[in-house]
């Protein structure tokens, strides 16, 4: 199926840690203004009659807003399902922190999850790439030895692994989903800083970056954060840190994490061994025009999971498993997303009829299509 127009992905300057460790940034210290004795007392007598009036004012606003209100009840705002405050960050980050490792070797540095009581650690691929070992730093302070057992490039996903007791290990939001407007949380080590951590919102989620489905964040992504996690308030990681969108080098606040459905896929066949395959419906598809939404199919693949279903051409895909599809983009990130091998419900449209199939999904390696 086809993604995205290339020109988008021509116009995307796509950094990956290790290039941009390479650059010449720098961390500035902010400047502390300094006064005199005399100019000092003034300031703090000048401070002091302005803090006065601001308590009185505070004082008479309180006293009238107590007329408006019912003694017995108090006034509550309604609280969003995906609102979240310093705390909610706070409790979150101290839940997942300490299975958030730091990764180094003769390639560079990085940062991983621990996401199995074994040892295993799920982390990009380009931070591991072309080494068999690596220094693993806990956020305890233990540093054990890491061997990789595996890595693929399509998706920029490894797993190492490390041997230790009492392992910390991470919630993984497989299933779970995100919404757009969600707070997320970046962990890792940017620049080498172990245990940083920075939170903003998912921009969108099922971006078809490089071929591979991913969450966007404006949380911050520094040199560093790559194989770090992407995480919700509630502490599941949601997605695996890996690249930015950057037009000086720097943090532009468009970074984009690998969606954790699919890294936990390609973790899983990594640590069993063999060929990595990832699912495939089959179809070649075109955007749905008439702004009805949805992904019109143009071909459908002789032998397919698609041709199984006795989908066709013309059939408007609308949904896969419940999931809204409302563009090709969105049909490619929801296929990938299962496991090959899975069933999936497929809604479609035929002749402007709502119709249903189930099929089983395929697999393919490398990937080249849906």
């Amino acid at each position: 199926m086809e993604g995205p127009s290339p020109t988008v992905a021509e116009r995307m300057s796509l950094t990956t840690d290790r290039e941009r460790l390479n650059s010449s940034n720098s961390i500035q210290r902010p400047h502390r203004l300094r006064l005199s004795p005399r100019h000092r007392r003034r300031w703090e007598g000048f401070r002091s009659i302005v803090g006065a009036f601001i308590f009185a004012v505070g004082a008479l606003f309180g006293v009238a807003l107590a007329e408006f209100l019912p003694s017995d009840e108090v006034a509550t705002a309604p609280v969003s399902p995906t609102s979240a405050g310093p705390s909610d960050i706070a409790t979150a980050a101290a839940l997942v922190s300490p299975a958030v490792v730091q990764l180094e070797s003769d390639v560079g540095l990085g940062s991983g999850v621990i996401y199995d009581s074994e040892g295993l650690i799920l982390t990009a691929a380009h931070v591991v790439n072309g080494v068999n070992e690596v220094n693993v730093r806990l956020a305890d302070g233990r540093q054990l030895e890491g061997r990789v057992l595996g890595t693929h490039t399509v998706t920029d996903i490894a797993v190492v692994a490390i041997s230790g007791a009492d392992l910390p290990v991470a919630a993984l939001g497989y299933g779970t989903g995100a919404d757009v407007g969600e707070t997320a949380i970046a962990l890792g080590s940017p620049f080498g800083l172990n245990q940083t951590v920075t939170a903003g919102i998912i921009s969108a989620t099922g971006r078809n970056i490089n071929g591979v489905p991913m969450v966007q964040t404006d949380a911050a992504i520094n040199p560093g954060n790559s194989g770090g996690p992407l995480i919700n308030t509630t502490g599941q990681v949601i997605g695996i840190n890996d690249i930015i969108f950057t037009e000086g080098g720097g943090n532009d606040g468009i970074g984009f994490a690998v969606a954790i459905n699919v890294a936990i896929v390609v973790a899983d066949q990594i640590v069993a061994g063999g060929d990595i395959q990832l699912a495939t419906l089959g179809v070649a598809t075109i955007p749905d025009t008439s702004g009805n939404g949805g992904a019109i199919i143009r071909e459908v693949m002789a032998g397919s999971a698609g041709e199984e279903a006795d989908l066709q051409v013309g059939d408007r895909i609308v949904a896969i498993n419940g999931e809204t599809i409302l563009d090709p983009g969105q049909l490619f990130a929801a296929v990938v997303s299962h496991r090959p091998g899975s069933l999936a419900e497929i809604d479609f449209t035929r002749d402007g009829k709502l119709m249903r199939t189930t099929t089983t999904l395929g697999g393919i390696s490398p990937l080249t299509g849906d």
